[in-house]
């Protein structure tokens, strides 16, 4: 910490959410990019003291961590050709409250996802992005959901090193299924080279038994563990639920094994908990099995995010928005399977507190769990020594300012 008679950019007061608790008023001081006090007005120390504001009706989060996004305010990263479309969709985000977005792209030919995934690493150097994940290609046409199947392929260990070398180290996730072949069935398969890549495995679009899934997560597990590269510890589950087998009793799926690995502490569980995607009863249930240190909210957005109903792309898929909810348009030009959501994270926030989950569990899971993700132990708390990433919310969690390592968002 600095020397406290120095001059500090920002004081903030407000209740204040914390990994663990809410501080009905506490103070936030930034210096620079870097929060370096947060506790009780009363306790600033003297330095500090003579700048505290007076109590506001405010809620101050941490900024909100991202790990599926395909876009946002009309432009989408699956179909972005230059640095203007990358930067729209992840400022769209941005201005509600997420400070650090991976950019996802969908299933796409071989060319198309080295030179998107090579333009978003120039955006994850530019501090655009946080991160880049790749929801397949190596997925189940089974369960492809709003990815076009014809573009679905084997697991080919070569194509995740060449998509890790163009990302050039920002390759943090990628979607497969693990009954598909070459997936995580020998020593140089997909699980291994994503591993050796630095990026974490992330079980989705599947539909796998509840065995396959187990294999393929202690393994995964396994290699994580023993890999000085690996942003984290733990697998993922892309959007569990949406785009996997159903659970059934004499049949639990990938669903099930999910949720086990979650509970074991292999795995943390995506759940895009938009209103749209899941009942809000799923969502409660896995809050209650399941510690908010083991769930990731993410949006799963696309490039209706933050705009009006309409027509949008998805890759190589044309999407309509009516009523809020994007779906695939079908040959016939009837609406087909959902094709991500059009919220922010704080939408997500604001809609899984609305259904009952305590606020502190909420916003763990859309900004501390996800950090712990990437690897990126400086985001996602308001605690001493992260990057000041803040979040200004009414009492309603409506966004009212948002600040980025340390300065204000326009």
């Amino acid at each position: 910490m600095s020397d406290v008679s120095e001059v500090v950019s920002t004081i903030l007061r407000g209740r204040v959410v914390t990994p663990h608790d809410v501080l009905d008023d506490a103070v936030v001081v930034v210096e620079g990019s870097m929060i370096v006090w947060v506790g009780a007005p009363h306790d600033v120390p003297a330095g500090w003291g003579a700048q505290v504001p007076e109590p506001t009706g405010s809620t101050l989060l941490p900024g909100l961590v991202d790990l599926h996004d395909h876009g946002g305010g009309g432009a989408s990263f699956p179909d972005a050709t230059d640095e203007a479309a990358v930067r729209t969709a992840a400022d769209e985000h941005l201005r509600h409250g997420t400070t650090s977005l991976v950019a996802s792209l969908v299933t796409a030919p071989r060319d198309i996802l080295l030179a998107r995934t090579a333009l978003l690493a120039d955006a994850a150097d530019a501090g655009v992005i946080a991160a880049i994940h790749l929801e397949g290609p190596f997925l189940s046409g089974a369960r492809c959901g709003a990815q076009n199947p014809d573009d679905m392929l084997v697991g080919d260990a070569h194509l995740v090193r060449d998509v890790a070398a163009a990302a050039r180290g920002h390759l943090a996730t990628m979607t497969i299924a693990p009954e598909v072949e070459g997936v995580a069935d020998g020593d140089d398969d997909v699980l291994a080279a994503l591993v050796a890549a630095g990026a974490v495995p992330s079980i989705g679009h599947t539909d796998a038994s509840a065995e396959q899934v187990d294999a393929a997560v202690d393994r995964g597990f396994d290699l994580l563990a023993t890999h000085d590269a690996a942003r984290s510890g733990r697998l993922t589950a892309t959007h569990l639920f949406n785009g996997m087998r159903p659970i059934h009793h004499r049949d639990p799926g990938p669903i099930a094994a999910c949720l086990a690995a979650a509970g074991r502490g292999e795995l943390v569980v995506e759940l895009v908990a938009d209103g749209t995607h899941l009942a809000d009863g799923t969502v409660r249930a896995v809050f209650d099995l399941l510690s908010a240190g083991s769930i990731a909210l993410v949006t799963d957005a696309m490039a209706a995010a933050g705009m009006d109903d309409g027509d949008y792309r998805l890759g190589p898929m044309a999407v309509r928005v009516a009523g809020g909810v994007a779906r695939i348009v079908e040959p016939d030009g009837s609406a087909g399977a959902i094709a991500g959501g059009v919220a922010h994270l704080l939408d997500v926030v604001r809609h899984v507190v609305g259904a009952g989950v305590p606020i502190v569990d909420a916003v763990r899971s859309a900004a501390t769990t996800p950090a712990e993700v990437l690897g990126r132990h400086d985001l996602g708390a308001l605690v001493a020594g992260r990057r000041a990433d803040v979040v200004v919310v009414s009492s309603d969690l409506a966004p009212q300012r948002v600040m980025r390592a340390g300065a204000w968002v326009a």
